[in-house]
């Protein structure tokens, strides 16, 4: 009979229906492929490779430390337990499709006190002995008999009766088991999938913004320190500086503010020396809070003309589709396709709601008479309930539903817009970068054979040395612009990597599960409902 109850309950499942919208994958609102013009570069029409991050990040220094932030970074597990939290909550919604089914054990001795002693007196012949004519009731009873058998013969006695009884019984049933001719449980099972992926994708972001953050991070860290050796040389020439010109002021050759303008390189040089100090102290503290964990200082890069080199380009090909595949914005997706599937369920709660609950089980008086066939039992109760008034509210529940899934259609084609400006914006620096770059190379070299001259005609006696100190002045700010620029050009490509995708979904051993279609009876789209 539980055989035939549970095909029953299966056979009611598999034919339920779900009254959820068809899903149907959004247009991009955003132009099919990049911008183009002079401030871009011209893209190449190969797809995008898969990569890890190690093949964008080629210093071993900068690996150990991502490697190591993956595996300390309390946002990472703060993210794998929500994984954990909405793969849970699915499981438990989804259980609710199955009939859960229980059993109870159960012994029972009762006495009602009603017994009583009956006293009977005689001689019987029997199978163990006749019992003697007497009287019964619930005091006492006394009396005389004889009984004639085939036995051995007995004498009459006195027999205690109480009111004790036992019984036994197991059972085993389902109870109020719902079951799903419209879907709605379907559809609740189907949103929190649709959840637990969009956790998992939330989750990959926030790995590949980790990997970003250390990245830019490490780079200016590199960038600080070479800021600071900048601000040492200086600081050392201006003191070189400040030194021949008290000298010569000293010997009356130079005037008074030679000296005053000497000594504001010098000042200037070590105040920028004391705040570059402090910025390289707080790179390495913001550092190892991203990784969790102390970060050894052999992982430390030196300066920015040592690493800038070693950070590779991800291309971004010419297909803005590959934005899809962002972690942010397959969130937005699994979110939409949550909402859409609760619009079946807001619609199933439209209809009556059908339940069973069976019990089969075995009962007796006897343990050894328990499992024979007599104490088979079993009973079947279907019901239905439907609520005949509610004032709107069931109707209200789907109309909220539709708000839901317009309002997270929206949040999606705005995280793909968002995402489209990100990665335009990262190509319109990439695209001219290379140019500024080499541009203020040839900048900084100027300056530094022009600082050379105008410090050499000084000494001889040819030219002020306000010439010689604005040459230095010029010297001091190309070295630092070209330091910047070199940091950008870095940065750009850690850039480009996190927003076209990074390695969370562009590598296959870290895709996750794509999330499959609702079923549907409407073959309603996401914008029509």
């Amino acid at each position: 009979m539980i055989r035939k109850i549970l095909l029953g309950v299966s056979i009611f499942a598999v034919s339920a229906c779900s009254m959820a919208p068809k899903y149907v994958q959004p247009a991009l609102p955003v132009p099919p492929s990049w911008p183009t013009g002079d401030a871009y570069l011209r893209q190449s029409e190969a797809s995008l490779p898969s990569v890890t991050y190690r093949d964008i990040f080629r210093d071993p220094r900068l690996q150990a430390i991502i490697a190591q932030a993956l595996t300390n970074n309390r946002d990472l597990r703060v993210a794998a337990a929500n994984i954990e939290t909405a793969r849970a909550q699915y499981r438990i919604q989804r259980a609710e499709l199955f009939p859960a089914i229980g059993t109870t054990a159960n012994f029972q001795r009762r006495d009602n006190g009603s017994g009583g002693v009956i006293t009977n007196t005689g001689t019987g012949t029997g199978n163990g002995g006749g019992i003697g004519g007497g009287t019964t009731n619930p005091g006492t009873g006394t009396g005389t008999g004889t009984g004639v058998g085939n036995g051995n013969t007995g004498a009459g006695g006195v027999t205690n009766i109480t009111g004790a009884r036992s019984s036994f019984s197991l059972n085993a049933g389902i109870t109020a088991f719902e079951i799903d001719l419209f879907g709605r449980i379907r559809s609740l099972t189907t949103a929190a999938q649709n959840r637990y992926f969009a956790t998992e994708a939330t989750a990959r972001a926030t790995r590949l913004t980790l990997v970003g953050d250390i990245a830019s991070a490490w780079l200016t860290y590199a960038s600080d320190q070479s800021l600071l050796r900048i601000a040492q040389e200086t600081a050392s020439s201006a003191q070189r500086s400040v030194k021949l010109t008290k000298a010569r002021l000293d010997g009356g050759i130079a005037p008074r503010t030679d000296l005053a303008q000497a000594l504001i390189v010098l000042q200037t040089a070590q105040s920028d020396l004391a705040t570059q100090t402090t910025l390289v102290a707080q790179d390495a503290n913001a550092l190892q809070l991203l990784v969790g964990a102390p970060v050894d200082a052999a992982l430390l890069p030196k300066s920015i003309e040592e690493v800038a080199p070693t950070v590779a380009e991800l291309p971004a090909g010419l297909n803005s589709a590959i934005l899809l595949r962002r972690p942010d914005v397959l969130q937005a997706e699994y979110e939409l396709r949550a909402t859409n599937a609760e619009i079946g369920a807001a619609r199933a709660a439209l209809f009556p709601r059908i339940s069973l609950t069976a019990l089969a089980g075995l009962a007796s008086t006897s343990l050894s008479s328990l499992f024979t066939g007599g104490a088979f039992n079993y009973s079947v109760s279907p019901s239905a309930t439907y609520s005949i008034f509610q004032a709107g509210a069931a109707r209200a529940g789907v109309a909220q539903t539709r708000a839901q899934r317009d309002a997270a259609l929206a949040t999606y084609e705005k995280a793909i817009q968002t995402a489209f400006s990100e990665v335009a914006d990262a190509l319109a620096r990439r695209g001219t970068i290379d140019r500024q770059l080499a541009a203020q190379v040839a900048l900084s070299a100027a300056a530094g054979d022009n600082y050379r001259l105008s410090d050499a005609r000084y000494r001889g006696g040819i030219d002020t040395f306000l010439q010689s100190l604005d040459a230095q002045r010029s010297l001091y700010s190309a070295q630092r612009t070209l330091v910047t620029t070199r940091l950008t050009g870095a940065t750009n490509l850690v850039t480009l990597y996190r927003v076209l995708g990074g390695d969370s979904l562009l590598d296959p051993t870290v895709d996750g599960p794509r999330p499959v279609p609702v079923q549907a009876t409407d073959g309603a789209s996401p914008r029509n409902g």
